[in-house]
């Protein structure tokens, strides 16, 4: 039999999650019943998110139980199947949870299409992480060509997909990084027009005025709190904000109190939140684009790449801390 490794949430951290909040657990993988598969998880995306996930409560879903096995998507291939449609050997994306061979139902299961993309794109330029770009800059942030836009985070997963979408659309693009090497790539590989190391300045909206001279179109905010406060304060008329992601706020013991928010009434604009599973029936249109854009090479990505189950832990840690650079991803088998 095929042995199932799993990591268990254990306990519910206090600020940054670590290993210390696991427990690996091991037992046989089970045996597909009809219309599911047994998987080999091919690689794991970790995901801000994910803290959010390890409360107690709800959020925007509910929080897992201890005991229960770490939530997370990423790609696995197919070992057994008792699914029509899906063939042994067949590459699938899915909430796979952190576990080594999973066996799921088919029906939550999206199959790989190789003819667009490998399987390192599929974690970015065609994951969710480049999809969340798309809809949230083209749909909630109403891009248009020579948009003044700023977006923070800028060398993670879903920033440097939203830094190159912008700039292939014709918009003037700033960026805030954190540290000279994240910095460095923003500018130099994914072609941001200027860049601000938030962790090399004092004042972070006197920063952002030098970056944006004109002011800021559209705001593509990964962080909240002071970044987003310092932000607010160079909307031009009628600029959108798009607020993907808080992760300067998921652990905080003491949410941070946005106090510009004046602006956007003096300036007419528009504050909107969103989540890119409601844009599930139209995943296709973002690959379809994307793909193109990898084709032409005018979309890249950067992977930082930890192996085995056991680094799941230790990545989550390191994207609260600000210590990737690229998609966060933990690899498991060869995706070669």
């Amino acid at each position: 039999m095929q042995t199932n490794r799993r990591l268990i949430l254990a306990s519910r951290p206090t600020g940054i999650p670590g290993p210390e909040n696991f427990n690996i657990d091991v037992r046989e993988a089970l045996l597909p019943d009809s219309g599911e598969v047994l998987l080999e998880t091919i690689c794991l995306s970790i995901d801000p998110a994910m803290r959010s996930w390890m409360r107690d409560g709800t959020g925007y879903q509910q929080g897992i139980p201890l005991g229960e096995v770490m939530r997370g998507g990423g790609i696995a291939r197919i070992l057994s199947s008792r699914a029509e449609g899906f063939s042994v050997g067949d590459l699938v994306q899915a909430r796979l949870g952190w576990q080594t061979h999973p066996t799921l139902a088919a029906r939550f299961l999206h199959k790989l299409d190789l003819n667009i993309g490998a399987v390192q794109d599929w974690i970015g330029p065609l994951g969710l992480s480049a999809v969340t770009a798309y809809f949230g800059l083209r749909h909630i942030g109403a891009m248009r060509p020579n948009d003044r836009v700023l977006v923070s985070a800028a060398a993670g997963g879903v920033g440097q997909m939203a830094v190159q979408i912008a700039r292939i659309e014709g918009c003037r693009v700033a960026a805030i990084a954190g540290g000279q090497e994240k910095c460095a790539f923003v500018l130099n590989e994914l072609g941001a027009e200027a860049v601000i190391d938030y962790k090399a300045e004092s004042d972070l909206s006197a920063a952002i005025g030098r970056a944006c001279p004109d002011g800021v179109d559209l705001y593509f905010d990964n962080v909240g709190g002071p970044t987003l406060d310092a932000s607010l304060e160079h909307l031009r008329k009628e600029a959108r904000v798009v607020l993907c992601g808080r992760i300067s706020q998921t652990h905080s013991a003491q949410p941070y109190g946005i106090r510009n928010l004046a602006r956007l009434s003096s300036v007419h604009g528009r504050m909107q939140a969103f989540l890119v599973f409601n844009y599930h029936e139209r995943y296709d249109e973002a690959r379809t684009w994307l793909a193109a854009r990898l084709r032409d090479g005018s979309l890249q990505q950067k992977l930082h790449v930890l192996d085995g189950l056991e680094q799941a832990p230790v990545g989550l840690g390191m994207l609260f801390r600000g210590e990737n650079t690229g998609k966060l991803v933990i690899r498991l088998s060869d995706w070669s």
